[in-house]
This record gives C-alpha cells, structure tokens and sequence, in this order.
C-alpha cells in the first residue's frame, strides 16, 4: 500500500510570495515569451486576489538595474506587506521578509518570482528547511534559459517543493465549480483566450436551444 499523502493547496493555509517581479528583471526572462509571462504573472496575482490569499511582495536593489516591482502587481496588492530588500539576495536573509512569512500564520507557501533558480529557489529551499510547505508556480518564474529553468525544477523538487502551473493552482484552490462557477470562470477568461473562447461557445450554444 502506498505511504503517499496528496497535500492539496488549501486557500485557508495558505500565503502567495511574489519575489523580484521587477521591471529591469523581466528583460532576463527567456523561457517564455514576454506576453506569455506577464500574463502568468498576473492570472497568478488575480488568483490570489480572488481567493483572498495573504501575499506578499519583496523586491531586490531595486534602486539599481533590477528596477522597481512591475506597476499591475503594486496595484493589484496596494496594502500587502511590501519588503524592499537593500542588497539580500535570498528574500528568506531578510529578516523583515521572514516576519512577514510567519505573521500571516500559514503553513503552506506559493512562490513565483525571477529568476527561477536564485529568486525563487533560494527561499523556497530556506522555507523547506524551516518545515513550511513550499509550492512554486512554474509558469510565473522566469529565467534565463530552460537549461538553468529545469535545474531548478530538478533542485526544489528533490527538496519537497511541489511544482505547478497558475490554472492548477486555481483549480487545487478552487475544489468544485459549485462554489462559484462564474468568478472561476471570469478569472481563466481573463487569461486564457481559448477558454474565453469555450466560454463564448457555450454561452451561444445555450441561447440558440432556448428560442
């Protein structure tokens, strides 16, 4: 019999950690087209608004060539915990960051930031070491190449980070349609045009069996 034990993502335990999403760092990201991550990025950000999840955002010298926080994540989240880290490269060495971490009170932690292996890695293998459960959001972290992206991958994973996409986290958060079909529903349409393409289909195949 397997000793496996699926911990599923659960809105109530858990806090969004939005790492380094700055403007000058972005231009490093090659493992997806630019228009492809931002929107990552923000359907990430407007799952965690939805669900109403802790979130916190930090930042990397950003006086200096990384730049500020991308301007759609700082309006998404204008009263979040914001820790502008002077020169820590790993967000878990600021002791301000981890205040923020553990004042939220949860136990599980999604992470998403640039570039993959230092700005998410870095913390999310301090997290695992400090027992928090650590899931990171592949599709809105960025780096340089899918050689150093899959090493990453490989890094976390093999420390019990659990890897997944935005619409996975949406949807393990989620659990059942029932709960609120419409606002699921807007938040993929909002990002995902063959969704809102399924959606406009339904919605003509409906009114043409009515009349």
């Amino acid at each position: 019999m397997s000793d496996f034990k699926y911990n599923r993502l659960d809105k109530n335990d858990c806090a969004v950690l939005l790492v380094d999403h700055q403007t000058g760092l972005t231009n490093l990201v090659q493992d997806f087209s630019p228009d492809d991550f931002k929107n990552n990025v923000l359907a990430l950000a407007d799952a965690a608004k939805y669900f109403k999840l802790p979130t916190i955002l930090t930042t990397s010298f950003e006086d200096g060539p990384n730049g500020p926080l991308v301007p759609e994540i700082k309006e998404l989240f204008p009263d979040a915990p914001y820790i502008a880290r002077p020169g820590n490269i790993n967000a878990w060495d600021n002791e301000d960051f981890v205040k923020a971490v553990k004042a939220t009170g949860k136990k599980q932690l999604l992470i998403a930031g640039i570039v993959t292996e230092v700005c998410v890695a870095f913390p999310a293998l301090s997290a695992r070491e400090e027992g928090f459960e650590v899931f990171v959001c592949t599709d809105a972290s960025g780096t340089f190449n899918q050689t150093t992206r899959n090493a990453a991958w490989s890094r976390m994973e093999q420390a019990g980070c659990q890897l997944m996409s935005w619409f996975g986290v949406a949807c393990e958060l989620h659990r059942d349609w029932r709960n609120d079909i419409v606002g699921l529903g807007t938040l993929f349409s909002n990002h995902l045009p063959s969704y809102r393409c399924l959606i406009n289909s339904y919605e003509a195949g409906r009114k043409a069996a009515s009349k």
